[in-house]
This record gives structure tokens, C-alpha cells and sequence, in this order.
């Protein structure tokens, strides 16, 4: 199910590989309605690590709910579950071949503030992230002076058709390859 109102989005689903691409489009599409593009690759990134992490370990069922809500210039992300299990951020000085364990990280890295909690009215627990959707103030600007200096283009190739014929006989006649004479 799929719900959304102007500054909130809702989709509860079966936590599965194939489900998870497309949360990140549902969630890429609402973000775009929001006029919130910049945010897009950080809050599917995000949601992927949060849902992976769902699919390796809840229990005992992989359904979840994945929230977006846009208030007072932060976006939060919200991954519902019914595992009370809290997640472990792993330290970053973990074994670099190890093929799992820093999604949590990455929320972290990519996030501006992120936690888990237990649910109060059910078993489960929500990990969320939040980025912020306001704009960062812009550097000033100063003005750039481009200065130019004019091209100067070649003289243009002149070309005179002689007819090797009129040239009388000790002058030498230069011919371009591949013309022929007469």
C-alpha cells in the first residue's frame, strides 16, 4: 500500500531484493514532486541500507514500512519493523574485505542525523535518517573578469589556375598531386 499526502509518503511492503528498487524509485519520484532532486541519491542510499538490513536480519517476518516526511526543512526517513532487535553500527576501523556490515555506516555518512528506537505500541523497532531540505546559503559570489584577446585568423589560401602550356619552356611549373595537366 501506497500512501502520500502533501508532505508525507508512506509504503509498507515485504522487505525482498526485488522490493527495494522499487522503494527507491517510489521515494526518487516523490522527491522530485517535492522539488527536493539534490536529495534523491543520498535518500536512496539511505533507504537501501535501512531495508537491506531489514531482508538480513528481522525477524521473524521481513514485512516493514517505509516512511518519508518532509517538515520544517528536513527530510526524515523511517523504516518500520517488527524486530525489536536494535541495530549495531559497526566500527569504521572494521576488516576493509568484509562484504557486509556498514550499512549503518553509510546511513551515518550520508545522513545528517540517524537513530533507532523501540516502537511503543508494538514489538518492533524504526531506524530513521534525516537530511536537510533547505538549500545551503550560497557563497558570495564576486564578479569573474574574462578578459579576450582576439583571434587572428590565417590569410586565406589563394589559388591561380595556370596552364602549364602558356608557361614558356625554363620556368619551372610546380603541379599540386593529383592534378593533371592539359
Amino acid at each position: 500500500m501506497i500512501s502520500h499526502s502533501r508532505r508525507h509518503c508512506v509504503v509498507e511492503l515485504q522487505a525482498l531484493p526485488s522490493r527495494i528498487g522499487q522503494v527507491r524509485r517510489i521515494i526518487s519520484a516523490q522527491l522530485r514532486h517535492w522539488q527536493l532532486d539534490p536529495l534523491i541519491d543520498r535518500a536512496a542510499l539511505g533507504v537501501t541500507e535501512l531495508l537491506s538490513n531489514v531482508h538480513r536480519h528481522a525477524q521473524p517476518d521481513k514485512t516493514c514500512t517505509v516512511e518519508i516526511e518532509l517538515r520544517l526543512g528536513r527530510l526524515t526517513v523511517s523504516v518500520y519493523d517488527s524486530d525489536p532487535r536494535l541495530p549495531v553500527l559497526h566500527e569504521a576501523c572494521a576488516d576493509a574485505l568484509e562484504t557486509s556490515g556498514r550499512g549503518l555506516a553509510l546511513v551515518e555518512a550520508v545522513s545528517e542525523a540517524w537513530g533507532a528506537r523501540h516502537q511503543p505500541d508494538s514489538p518492533g523497532k524504526v531506524v530513521w535518517f534525516s537530511l536537510r531540505a533547505t538549500p545551503e546559503p550560497a557563497a558570495p559570489t564576486r564578479p569573474v573578469r574574462i578578459t579576450t584577446t582576439p583571434v587572428r585568423e590565417p590569410a586565406p589560401a589563394v589559388f591561380i589556375a595556370v596552364d602549364p602550356g602558356a608557361v614558356p619552356a625554363g620556368l619551372p611549373v610546380s603541379v599540386p598531386a593529383g592534378a593533371r595537366p592539359g
